[in-house]
């Protein structure tokens, strides 16, 4: 299946109109819709709606929504050019907006190219631990994928993890939207402490995206102050092509076995004890 199959979304009628149903697959060990999902829905609306790629596409993430309610996703289209289309899709579960999604779509032919962050020297999948659910995931999107810890660093900031969807064909900007969605995990484990952390946006830029299984995510914590943390996630295929990558901001608490009344991000989990090589 695609990513668009993978996470449930549904046309309708209208073709600037797209439905998503919030199912425990989709979301979080507490219930709640993950917002890497709700952002790929909202780029495969937006992708389907204007028959563009993804070019870069930012959510800010205003509400929350749980199974098993429905998410209606209405693309706009503020401005079409010859080669960019600039665009917004907003989500809602009745009269509640759960997020709004700016974006830019489209494609340039230019010969030059270039990357220049440098990927990460871990172990392939096979040789690294999986990363098992702690808390409350036997139900959630924990169970669709297939993890691997690579690296964990406090003194850097930096945790690396192997993941792959086994359900979903190939790659895809909606599937990449997912994986880029990590930084909460990655704020408790450059903390070293056992954190819960709540997606306030979510930024995804594409390049080009490679076939593989396996995805890299390397993310990269930058500061954590005032209580809200903020980071980068660099997604690269096994190759060392950089297809993507994903920066956040999130209120960062100290952990409770508390439902928070916001948007929820995959349980904490104490940090792990990897050699940070």
């Amino acid at each position: 299946m695609d990513a668009r199959e993978w996470l449930g979304l549904q046309p309708t009628h209208n073709p600037m109109r797209w439905y998503l149903p919030v199912t425990p697959g989709i979301s979080t060990g507490h219930s709640f819709l993950f917002g890497g999902c709700a952002l790929g829905a909202a780029i495969s609306a937006l992708e389907g709606s204007t028959g563009r790629s993804i070019i870069w596409a930012t959510a800010q993430y205003l509400s929350y929504a749980r199974p098993p309610s429905v998410m209606d996703i209405d693309v706009t289209v503020a401005s079409e050019g010859r080669y960019v289309t600039q665009a917004r899709a907003t989500g809602t579960v009745a009269n509640t907006e759960i997020l709004t999604v700016n974006a830019a779509l489209g494609d340039r032919d230019m010969p030059a190219t270039g990357q220049w962050p440098t990927v990460p020297e871990v172990p392939p999948p096979s040789e690294c631990l999986p990363r098992e659910g702690r808390r409350n995931v036997e139900d959630s999107i924990m169970t669709r994928l297939d993890q691997r810890w690579a690296k964990s660093d406090p003194a850097t900031g930096q945790t690396v993890l192997w993941t792959r969807l086994p359900d979903v064909l190939e790659v895809s900007a909606p599937a990449l939207a997912v994986l880029g969605d990590y930084v909460p995990l990655g704020i408790g484990q450059a903390l070293n402490q056992e954190t819960m952390s709540n997606s306030l946006d979510n930024t995804l830029r594409v390049g080009t995206i490679v076939p593989t299984e396996w995805v890299m995510i390397d993310i990269r914590i930058d500061l954590v102050a005032r209580g809200f943390g903020h980071g980068t996630v660099y997604l690269w295929a096994p190759d060392g092509s950089l297809m993507a990558t994903a920066s956040q901001s999130a209120i960062v608490r100290q952990w409770q076995p508390v439902v928070p009344d916001d948007l929820s991000s995959l349980p904490p989990e104490p940090p792990l004890d990897l050699p940070p090589g």
